[in-house]
């Protein structure tokens, strides 16, 4: 190499040397600060035999000190607090967050981490479980209809996690179907998913959901039903106690709506009925398209003179 080559890389070397130490002397010379990031909470190399339970915090608060050149460029992603699970062994665990969990950039130092103790159970996993899916529906449809049949495909799932939660488990759920003014056959494809967050699908799964609708029923109490006597002899006087009834009527919710005490009709035969007091049965015809389901009194007094 020649004397003029030396030189000249001497020179950038220099230049280099130069600005690194400036920018040395300008963090060295920072005075030390302090700044509170909240952190994600990792766990590591955690036994496929192993699930956690408990209720470990998804954060923490890490307490960091360094220069203040340093500290505010910082964000959660520049720390990371973990706990090392591979030589832990099923049960209640308690982990110090003092001391090497947490991993900081060259400079920055931990003060504290808010809790300075997790708590975490670790549990053996269980064996799979089919449990059925049970899609979410919300929404009302449309007036005078109510939901009908329901049908899933594929109707059961496996899922897989702690034995305890495993043992709970009724069912798995579905994203929701809104159903909202709808009486035409609904039909989708869902996601499945399971509440608890330490159970899992054994795979990622959609459900095709359809959704029936059927026209609903309802029932209306007509309060005051005048009782009429017919087929009643000449000469007679008639009275009668009481002189109306309650009648309910069951149909379509469309039509029961307007229903009132002229829908009906309620009587008492008395038919080859002389003078005397007697106990007889009130019989009820609706005018419109209904089922009477009840009359109340069923049996009126009625006396003839």
């Amino acid at each position: 190499m020649s004397l003029v080559g030396i030189v000249r890389d001497f020179g950038l070397k220099l230049v280099a040397i130069t600005c690194a130490a400036t920018l040395w002397l300008g963090v060295a010379g920072d005075p030390e600060a302090e700044q509170g990031l909240r952190v994600p909470l990792l766990f590591e190399n955690l036994p496929s035999s192993l699930e956690v339970l408990g209720d470990p915090p998804e954060t923490v608060e890490v307490r960091l000190s360094g220069p203040p050149t340093i500290l505010r460029s910082l964000d959660a992603n520049d720390i990371e607090v973990f706990i090392d699970l591979a030589s832990e062994r099923p049960g209640a665990r308690l982990f110090d967050m003092t001391v090497g969990r947490v991993r900081t950039p060259l400079g920055v130092e931990v003060v504290r981490v808010v809790p300075s103790t997790i708590a975490v159970t670790l549990e053996v996993s269980g064996e799979s479980r089919v449990v059925p899916i049970v899609p979410v529906i919300i929404g009302e449809p449309s007036t005078g209809f109510v939901i009908g049949r329901v049908e899933v495909d594929p109707a059961m799932v496996t899922v897989v996690g702690p034995l305890s939660r495993l043992r709970e488990l009724p069912n798995v759920t579905t994203e929701s179907l809104d159903v909202t003014q709808m009486s035409s056959p609904l039909e989708s494809i869902v996601t499945v998913g399971v509440v608890d967050p330490r159970l899992r699908l054994m795979a990622p799964l959609q459900a095709r959901v359809r959704v029936e609708f059927i026209r609903s029923h309802a029932e209306k109490i007509l309060t005051d039903v005048p009782v009429l006597a017919v087929n009643t002899g000449v000469g007679f006087s008639i009275s009668m106690m009481p002189l109306s009834v309650a009648v309910t009527v069951k149909g379509l919710s469309g039509q029961i709506v307007g229903f009132d005490e002229d829908s009906v009709e309620a009587s008492v035969d008395l038919s080859g009925l002389g003078v005397g007091r007697y106990n007889l049965p009130v019989n009820v015809k609706a005018n419109r398209p209904s089922q009477v389901v009840a009359i109340e009194p069923r049996v009126i007094e009625v006396v003839l003179n």
